[in-house]
Parts: C-alpha cells; structure tokens; sequence
C-alpha cells in the first residue's frame, strides 16, 4: 500500500496485475537499456505509480502513459504537474489492449505515427502475449521494445531451451529478442509469484516479410497451423492448409527433414515455407 500525501491511499490491485517496481537498479537498467534519448518518444503502458515515469522524464524523453486504474491517475497528475503542463507528458486513461493509437489526440500523436518511438514499461503479465501482438503486428510500429515480464516467458521468447514456439517465432519474424537481466521478486510491491526478467526487443519492422514478399497474415496462417499439434510432425500438421503433393515439393526445395516438428523449425525457415506454400 501506498501513502499519498497522507490523505489517500493506494493498493496494487490483483485484477489489473499490478507489481509496483522499487528497484532503482532495475530501474537504472531499463533506462540503458531503452538508451533513451532527450526529446525521443516513449509509450509507456501502466505507469502505476509513476517510478519508472519519473526517470524517462529525467533522461528526456515525451512520455505517452495509457493507465487502466483510472485511481491513481490524481497522484500521477500532481506529482508530474509541470511536465504535464509543459507538454512533456500525457497521461491517458484507458486500456492499452483497446486504444487506438491514432487516436490519442495528442500534440505526441504525429510523432508517435509518423516517426520513431519506444514502449518501455512495466507491464502486467498476463497480458504480455496481447501487448506484443498488438505492437509487433499492426502499426504503427515502435522501434524498440523494453519490458518487464515473467523470465520463463522471457526464456520462451529467445528460445532459451532451443526449442521454438509460436510466441518465439511472432517476435523474430518482426524484431531481435534479448533477454537483459534477471529480476528478483524483492524488486516489487507486492512481490509477484514468479521472478521477473527485462526482455528487449529491437529493430522491430516488417522488411523481414517484404523482402521475401510474404504477407504477415499467411505467415501466421502457416505458424498457427504448424504448432496445432505439438508431438505432430510438422509437415502433417500443414495439411490443413496445403495439400500433401505441395507439402512434399515445399520440404523438398527447402531441404526440410519430413520427420521435423515444429519448435525445430527456426524463424527464416517459417518465412521460406510460408512465400513457397501461398506462391
């Protein structure tokens, strides 16, 4: 529970996922990591009690924060009253799964869509998976992606273990996953249930699919189909979405074992099954 100026107080609410962070060397990693730049764009995603707001305005950055907890939107607002007024930050009330970028409404708003911007945030992890769908395959995209989330699914996503999975595959095809540090429970208010790591995402684009000329929803189409049945091989899995003559001309081009399941496959290889399937 936090103390606001002795009159209110506030609680991290469980339904929101809410973990407020209390690591100022957590804090000082993601900030070089984000390597945020003085008048660069930052959307940051669930400020909660504004520590990590605080530091990516004393580095420089426009700060966008979209807060669902409409409560502690007050003590953001006066804590951070002349970046508010002198336009440095905008504080909007609303769900991050549901806004549309393009309409915020904001001076920011041009520079969010028509140039460079970051998201670095602390975000509740349930939602993790949803939040990177949203900004890895719509736009507009950002240029790099800092995030606190659960270490094994951090784990997951660079393929830790060597072997792939839909989530891994969805943020290389678009981005270079790395997995920062590692970050104890003791770093947050309450403690979550699960260690924690900063996973950074960069270079994120969609050239890797327009230099091969494969469209992102075909991809996805073939990913999705592929991992159905995980002890399946992949080929057969495929079946649903090509025929078994095709399959066998598309394993053949590509030198692609028959017996291959799906988490053996590697990014550039999906992108390559993918254009020769839907050619």
């Amino acid at each position: 529970m936090t103390n606001i100026k002795g009159n209110m107080k506030i609680r991290p609410k469980k339904s929101l996922g809410q973990h407020f962070l209390n690591s100022k060397h957590v804090l000082e990693r993601i900030i070089d990591t984000a390597k945020v730049e003085k008048g660069g764009v930052v959307l940051e995603i669930g400020p909660g009690m504004g520590v990590l707001t605080q530091e990516l305005l004393k580095a420089g950055a426009k700060v966008v924060a979209i807060e669902k907890d409409s409560s502690v939107i007050p003590f953001l607002e006066k804590k951070f009253s002349k970046e508010i007024e002198n336009g440095q930050l905008k504080l909007i009330v609303d769900d991050i799964l549901e806004i549309n970028l393009n309409n915020i409404g904001t001076n920011l708003q041009s520079k969010i869509i028509n140039s460079s911007y970051a998201i670095v945030a602390n975000i509740p992890y349930y939602i993790t998976g949803a939040i990177l769908e949203k900004f890895l395959e719509y736009e507009p995209r950002p240029e790099k992606i800092v995030l606190l989330v659960q270490k094994e699914v951090a784990e997951r996503i660079i393929a830790r273990n060597g072997k792939e999975s839909i989530l891994s595959i969805s943020v290389k095809a678009f981005g270079t996953p790395r997995m920062i540090a590692k970050v104890p429970r003791g770093a947050f208010t309450p403690p979550p249930n699960v260690d924690s790591a900063i996973l950074e995402i960069s270079d994120i684009s969609d050239d890797r699919f327009s230099s091969k000329s494969v469209e992102i929803k075909h991809f996805f189409d073939i990913l999705k189909a592929g991992f159905a049945h995980k002890r399946k091989f992949l080929i057969r899995n495929l079946e649903t979405i090509s025929n078994k003559e095709k399959l066998d001309s598309v394993f053949t081009t590509l030198n692609i074992n028959r017996k291959v399941r799906a988490e053996e496959i590697k990014q550039d290889q999906w992108l390559d099954i993918t254009k020769l399937i839907f050619e």
